[in-house]
């Protein structure tokens, strides 16, 4: 299923995924620090979204609270739990 995430307190606005099974897929971010942003989307594609969740929750970014990687560690888990509706 196809997602698109509001983030919140970061650089990106929104996060574009896939969630098929557990596995990530199709991770593109909307603004940010394009090539960071590139590398974890490339680093997440067929990965398990519980792990991809443990290795990005909580990581910050300079003084604040959260990071696009954080934000990313959310959204997969808004997915999963099913507050985060598919967009198809």
């Amino acid at each position: 299923m196809k997602y698109k995430f509001k983030t919140r307190g970061v650089c990106a606005s929104y996060i574009n995924f896939e969630l098929n099974d557990g596995i990530v897929s199709n991770v593109s971010f909307q603004g940010g620090c394009n090539g960071n942003l590139k590398a974890i989307a490339r680093l997440v594609e067929g990965q398990n979204a519980e792990n991809v969740i443990e290795i990005l929750k909580g990581n910050i970014c300079g003084f604040k609270s959260t990071s696009c990687a954080d934000q990313f560690a959310i959204a997969l888990r808004t997915a999963i739990d099913g507050i985060l509706e598919p967009i198809e």
